[in-house]
């Protein structure tokens, strides 16, 4: 019997690889007919000559949208290698490698959701080969963004054992990159207080979370000993304007403040903003750290994740590759559980982040997102409002399972 499952596991991976190669082919193809841009991607080549060249990052302004440097002093350091590469090299291996972290990603994910144990390559490729085609994937790889990158080393470092010499590394350097990954330090910081009050095991968690921190610490001084004037003002002043990244209206962002900002039809929803994000995010982190407690990790990590994309002041569709987990993660609940009600929940998570809805309303020059009608909100505002049915999920799931 060994060696027939052997055996059948071997013509499995074959065949995975093979359809994920035919995905990511017509995948390739369909993005050289659409004459995608990779807009961001030069802007990271940008950062990096102007760190080679001295240059006062933060002055930037490049590529005809002439946009700004938005990502702290370590980024720029590690897009120094780019301007080694002519822009079609470039373009051509940043898209290859875009791919490959996705097939990391999708192996992440289901270690994450199904345990290391019963992770398999051709899983990992076969999910690979769906997500590829989902809005938020579609459009990091449209933008040449690192949204994969980051999600690879949240995930690798969340899926580990606890107590891992490396804990905490991912995290760190993720939030040294950009910030928002930082939430997942607070997550764990607040799951180990959480277990010591009830006398648990929080010395794992705890040390997770200073590994972490420590990690973020050393590539941020790394930086700052690079860049110290750079670094200066990040910290002291580009820290704190959320307007250089664009108009928080936008319908490409799908966080609390974009949805309110196109709600309340004006371009800063200010304080009503600010009392929604706190609110969200003490409650997505209270549902993150409920799941830990009962040993439910990655509704725990899913719902930290979730979290974060909803309070950013700014989290562009494309930063919404969790969906990619989270879909999964909600899948093989309807699978295990059975019941019309999880499997409809999946089903229109997986719909909503690939019907590209939040395009279906006007958008682009002339701010037009100020004067949308309830219709059209409410396409700008799925994802928000997915995200917050998946951590309703989260907290149904918790309080109806035994704590571990």
């Amino acid at each position: 019997m060994t060696v027939i499952a052997s055996a059948a596991a071997r013509r499995r991976v074959p065949l995975a690889a093979g359809v994920c190669l035919f995905s990511f082919t017509a995948f390739w193809l369909a993005q050289r007919a659409a004459d995608v841009s990779m807009i961001d991607l030069m802007v990271y080549r940008a950062e990096g000559a102007t760190v080679r060249a001295g240059g006062d990052l933060y002055a930037l302004r490049t590529t005809e949208a002439h946009l700004p440097t938005t990502y702290p002093p370590f980024a720029a350091l590690l897009f120094t290698p780019l301007t080694l590469l002519d822009t079609a090299d470039m373009r051509t291996l940043a898209t290859l490698g875009n791919l490959l972290l996705l097939v990391g990603f999708a192996h992440l994910s289901l270690r994450l959701v199904h345990g290391e144990r019963h992770t398999r390559v051709a899983g990992a490729l076969w999910v690979a080969s769906l997500a590829v085609w989902c809005e938020p994937v579609w459009t990091t790889l449209r933008y040449g963004q690192i949204n994969l990158l980051l999600g690879v080393l949240v995930l690798w470092d969340l899926s580990r054992r606890p107590g891992h010499r490396w804990a905490g590394v991912g995290i760190g350097v993720a939030a040294a990159i950009k910030l928002t990954p930082a939430l997942f330090a607070a997550f764990l910081l607040l799951t180990g207080a959480a277990e010591a009050v009830r006398h648990g095991p929080w010395r794992p968690t705890v040390r997770h979370a200073c590994g972490a921190a420590v990690s973020f610490a050393g590539a941020t001084l790394l930086a700052a000993a690079v860049l110290p004037y750079d670094s200066w003002r990040f910290w002291t002043r580009m820290v704190f304007e959320a307007d250089r990244v664009g108009f928080a209206e936008n319908t490409a962002n799908q966080s609390l403040r974009g949805v309110l900002a196109r709600c309340l039809h004006t371009g800063e929803p200010g304080a009503c903003w600010a009392l929604a994000a706190a609110v969200a995010g003490a409650l997505g982190l209270g549902a993150a750290v409920a799941a830990a407690l009962r040993g439910q990790r990655a509704w725990a990590a899913l719902s930290c994740a979730a979290t974060a994309l909803l309070v950013s002041p700014v989290s562009w569709s494309h930063h919404w590759v969790w969906c990619v987990p989270m879909a999964l993660l909600l899948g093989v609940e309807a699978a295990r559980g059975g019941g019309r009600a999880r499997w409809a929940v999946a089903g229109a998570a997986s719909l909503v982040f690939c019907s590209y809805a939040l395009w279906w309303v006007p958008h682009g020059q002339g701010r037009p997102e100020l004067v949308q009608n309830y219709g059209q909100m409410t396409l700008s505002a799925l994802y928000v409002v997915t995200a917050f049915v998946f951590l309703l999920v989260a907290v149904t799931r918790s309080r109806t399972s035994r704590t571990v």
